[in-house]
């Protein structure tokens, strides 16, 4: 099946999706100091948009791919991605970067905690371990009681929660649908989403600056989703999920290049703590497949 077959097809796949949330974050970071979330949003959703449809246009299949019976998965999904992707950018611009994908790194965790409610998967003794192994990190990276828990730790795991709920159904949808598919109605809708939340508080005009760095968020959010979903097409996410704890050390190093942010020890440990716990869950589901694969 294509979804096992080409798991260094999809690792080339997460490189460039691993590139891309890096290079959002210190655009995402730099622009929040123009304006917020659901301002930033809006012109990403637009001129995703924009650059989809001239895709789309040039494309063997053209508008026909567009065309979707299941517009009630896409407002699911894209409910959650923005939910999601809001918390991340608020939490961009209030932790150090190695905090806040420490906690992001809880993703696969809540995913294996959501399918049996969403996929109708077995919770299993071995995912109940793994998500208490993870939650222990998480506690470490926080250091609830030691310091503060802010909003920025919320809005970090409040991330990974809504991600992890995007995972489980861009998996679902990119079954049947292309990828352009699934970007277009991902762009048009969050787009809406994100005006509507906007005009209250009116809508501010990026200084030149500005449009640099939202430019930047737009297409590599463009180039992030798209690396995500075909890696998602090419290998099962227990194999593509791993793949982006790559993710932490590169944004670590820009970190302390470009901030000056400090590693802290506790990070460290609970990051590695949340990795184990992923890692656990994820050679517990290989081995699942392969005793499925064998009867």
């Amino acid at each position: 099946m294509t979804e096992t077959s080409h798991p260094i097809r999809a690792g080339i796949w997460m490189l460039g999706a691993v590139a891309s949330f890096s290079a959002m974050a210190v655009a995402g970071r730099e622009i929040s100091v123009e304006m917020n979330t659901f301002e930033l949003m809006m012109y990403r959703s637009a001129i995703g948009f924009v650059i989809i449809l001239l895709i789309i246009a040039r494309s063997k299949r053209g508008f026909s791919q567009i065309q979707t019976n299941n517009m009630r998965l896409h407002m699911k999904r894209n409910v959650f991605h923005f939910a999601g992707q809001n918390l991340w950018f608020y939490g961009i611009a209030v932790l150090p970067f190695s905090q806040l994908v420490s906690l992001e790194f809880t993703n696969p965790i809540w995913v294996a905690l959501l399918a049996p409610f969403f996929l109708g998967e077995v919770m299993t003794k071995i995912k109940v371990f793994a998500a208490v192994i993870g939650f222990i990190g998480v506690l470490i990276v926080a250091q609830p009681g030691v310091q503060p828990f802010e909003l920025g730790h919320a809005a970090g795991l409040g991330a990974a929660l809504f991600f992890a709920l995007n995972v489980i159904y861009t998996k679902q949808i990119a079954r049947i649908e292309s990828v352009l598919s699934v970007i277009f109605w991902m762009t048009l809708i969050q787009f809406v989403f994100a005006l509507i939340l906007s005009i209250p508080g009116g809508i501010p005009i990026p200084t030149n600056t500005g449009m640099i760095w939202v430019v930047v968020v737009s297409i590599c959010g463009l180039t992030a989703h798209y690396c995500l979903t075909t890696a998602l097409s090419l290998a099962p996410a227990t194999i593509v999920a791993p793949m982006d704890f790559v993710r932490l050390p590169v944004v670590t190093i820009l970190g302390m290049i470009l901030y000056n942010e400090e590693l802290s020890r506790a990070v460290i440990i609970g990051a590695s703590i949340i990795i184990v716990g992923n890692l656990i869950n994820i050679r517990a589901e290989q081995l699942r497949q392969k005793r499925n694969s064998a009867a």
